[in-house]
């Protein structure tokens, strides 16, 4: 495949947001020079029996990017636009994630190049155990456990799952999260991104309050929890998107009726009443808080002047580039950064590893009551970061973790 300048910018992205935060903590020369690179990047083919007797071939990709700090982890994404760049910096962005969370783990991220929606259930059961027939050489319950990521379910995750147990020969539900509950899943592991970052605007409106008006780019997994989430604590969504257009209410949409509206007619401007509009006249809507739950690189330098929201909350991975950071940070907007913001995932998804190692399983409350004590502490950690340093929460949240990655890349001594 042919990398676009929009593959390569995500890449790039990362790569730039780690020289900013780099100026901010003084770090060993092992820990800068391993940064640089992937520790592992292997792209494969996957061959799959269409139902009509074809024989069609797909690309597929995992990087474990650094694992100095553990086992490495990260989401599969399938999507058209799936390439290894992409999976390189996302998988980057999972070590500084692990790190700010404070969880035993270094980072990693898979995708297949598909667009899932065009599959019948049955291609789909083949394609995802086709992965895992390629992948498992570098997957495993202590070196690579990936988890679902952009249009990837507990389902695919069981058929991963399962495929890798018959491979190895041996029954391994710690080998991947997100799982049914009946495979070994975690109570609240569905809604545990949503409800991390909603426990950061909680943590953000004590010290910032920039009001109770929110717009949400992306209505997928993430961002309809966290709309459940917010009308249920008196907040007002006044617009939200989905992949197929957006639609703005100034009154505030009701959730179940707008849930009833999206499964009924498959997108969300078929709400009564509204007023249909584009992804990115979304993103420029006068309201207190903004929340990017959709792709990367939406708030970019050509439109973050424009962005009125007093507070942007990154639950996608990269929505926002490093340039537009420059220019929401000038403009006072406070942000909270996709590593810290929906870290709740991969929190929650290390909970669920430790209750298939431990083979004993806790309840829902436990779960969010652990989730919530993490959220709210490294939060503050990176808020005192931001206030002491005078520096956005982005370089707060890389300094917090770059620290604890130069700490233990240091310990190990690496030869």
């Amino acid at each position: 495949m042919i990398k676009s300048k929009a593959d390569i910018m995500v890449f790039e992205n990362a790569q730039k947001q780690l020289e900013k935060a780099k100026k901010h903590v003084k770090l060993a020369q092992e820990t800068e020079e391993t940064l640089k690179y992937p520790t592992e990047t292997f792209s494969f083919s996957i061959p799959v029996r269409m139902d009509d007797g074809t024989l069609k071939v797909f690309e597929g990709h995992r990087v474990r990017y650094n694992d100095a700090r553990g086992p490495t982890k990260g989401g599969i994404r399938y999507h058209p636009g799936v390439t290894i760049d992409e999976v390189k910096a996302l998988s980057f962005w999972m070590v500084i994630k692990c790190a700010v969370i404070n969880i035993p783990y270094g980072g990693g991220k898979g995708g297949i190049t598909v667009d899932p929606q065009k599959l019948s259930k049955g291609e789909l059961e083949r394609l995802s155990r086709g992965w895992m027939r390629k992948a498992y050489r570098i997957v495993g319950p202590d070196r690579d456990i990936p988890a679902p990521d952009v249009y990837t379910t507990g389902q695919i995750m069981a058929w991963m799952m399962d495929e890798y147990s018959i491979i190895t020969g041996t029954y391994s539900p710690a080998v991947i999260t997100g799982k049914p509950l009946s495979l070994g899943g975690s109570l609240g592991r569905e809604y545990a991104t949503a409800l991390g970052g909603y426990y950061c605007i909680k943590e953000a409106a004590g010290k910032v309050n920039p009001g109770k008006t929110v717009a949400i780019q992306g209505f997928g997994n993430a961002g309809s929890h966290m709309v459940r989430l917010l009308a249920a604590d008196g907040y007002k969504i006044i617009a939200v998107s989905d992949s197929k257009g957006g639609a703005h209410l100034e009154a505030g949409f009701e959730y179940e009726k707008l849930i009833s509206v999206k499964k009924r007619e498959k997108h969300v401007d078929a709400y009564p009443g509204c007023n249909k509009i584009t992804q990115e006249q979304l993103l420029e809507l006068d309201c207190d808080i903004l929340i990017l739950a959709a792709l990367e690189n939406q708030v970019t330098k050509d439109n973050a002047a424009r962005v009125k929201a007093k507070m942007i909350v990154e639950l996608a991975n990269g929505p926002t580039t490093p340039e537009a950071d420059d220019i929401l940070y000038q403009k006072g907007i406070f942000l909270v950064p996709d590593i810290l913001a929906n870290s709740g995932g991969v929190c929650v998804s290390y909970f669920e590893w430790v209750q298939n190692k431990q083979g004993y399983y806790w309840k829902e409350d436990d779960v969010n009551a652990k989730l919530h004590e993490k959220m709210v502490e490294e939060f503050n950690a990176t808020f005192d970061i931001h206030k002491n340093r005078k520096i956005d929460m982005r370089t707060a949240a890389y300094v917090l973790a770059l620290g604890r990655i130069d700490e233990a890349t240091k310990a190990k001594a690496l030869y």
